[in-house]
């Protein structure tokens, strides 16, 4: 199972990719890179996953059902590293479209 950290480390990782491809020589294998967008929702949605599971595993725990304090806190940790790192990557982006606006030709 993926965790939305790996997602977004691996968008991390991989969101240069595109970048280079733009400076070197077309290639087919280029042309078949994921646009930026599908990893953005991939990596949205993998957050949500990991909240979902993270509430579920809190519910789970306050009712009883056999759920653990160990499993839900890992679930919520996770989750919260994973809001926290597509929050850091979203004002890295906000403050990135502000430069370029701000720029004069």
């Amino acid at each position: 199972m993926a965790t939305g950290i790996q997602a977004i480390s691996n968008l991390a990782s991989s969101s240069a990719t595109p970048i280079a491809n733009s400076i070197a020589p077309s290639t087919p294998a280029a042309e078949s890179a994921a646009p930026f967008s599908n990893l953005m929702r991939d990596a949205v949605g993998e957050v949500d996953s990991l909240q979902a599971q993270a509430q579920a595993a809190v519910t789970g725990l306050m009712t009883g059902t056999g759920v653990d304090v160990h499993t839900a806190m890992i679930a919520t940790e996770k989750a919260s590293m994973a809001f926290e790192l597509a929050l850091a990557v979203r004002n890295k982006a906000v403050q990135a479209y502000q430069q370029v606006m701000s720029m004069q030709f």
